[in-house]
């Protein structure tokens, strides 16, 4: 079985253990996440590998990190993630990814990134729920970190804050990689 298989059936299997445990019904989880009845039935069934930006609006949706409904297992009271195990959710061609390091739950979805961003790349992100927070620490190149439609040049050595709740992506308009680390706060479902 192949990482991706693992992946998958992951995915089907907490999406529907998550899904119980919220009282959500297909409709009702499909109208709250954006993303079709038809969709949801295909993860819980293990016959599609959706896009990140799928599984982070039914995370959201349900109030949780994407690794809550990458992890095989709830996560212990102390979790090492070994490098082998983090989980690559984005890439191009180019060399351009993003790879979700760690995540934890409490109070609310937490998430760890890493990103490498290639000269000429970007990732547009859908809006998250209101009292979303995201950090970023660029560690090479300077990021262009695009915030409701307003670019900030964020270069080396530097960190950014923001609240996460408008469309947001990263770019690199520069001539060299850029190398940064990303931390992602949702707020627990009310």
């Amino acid at each position: 079985m192949t990482d991706l298989d693992h992946l998958t059936q992951a995915l089907a299997r907490n999406l529907k253990r998550w899904r119980a445990e919220r009282g959500f019904t297909l409709d009702a989880l499909a109208a709250r996440a954006g993303v079709s009845r038809g969709m949801l039935i295909q993860i819980e069934q293990s016959r599609t590998n959706p896009s990140v930006g799928t599984v982070v609006k039914i995370a959201d949706a349900l109030g949780i990190s994407i690794t809550a409904l990458l992890d095989f297992d709830r996560a212990p009271q102390v979790r090492v993630v070994p490098a082998e195990q983090a989980v690559r959710l984005w890439s191009t061609e180019a060399g351009s990814h993003s790879t979700l390091l760690a995540g934890t739950e409490a109070p609310g979805p937490l998430e760890l990134w890493k990103w490498r961003l290639m000269p000429g790349d970007g990732s547009d992100s859908d809006p998250h729920p209101q009292g979303t927070t995201e950090l970023v620490h660029v560690t090479a190149g300077t990021l262009t970190l695009m915030v409701d439609g307003t670019g900030h040049a964020v270069p080396a050595g530097a960190s950014a804050s923001f609240e996460a709740h408008v469309p947001h992506g990263y770019r690199n308009d520069g001539a060299e990689p850029v190398e940064m680390t990303m931390a992602i706060s949702v707020p627990p479902p009310r």
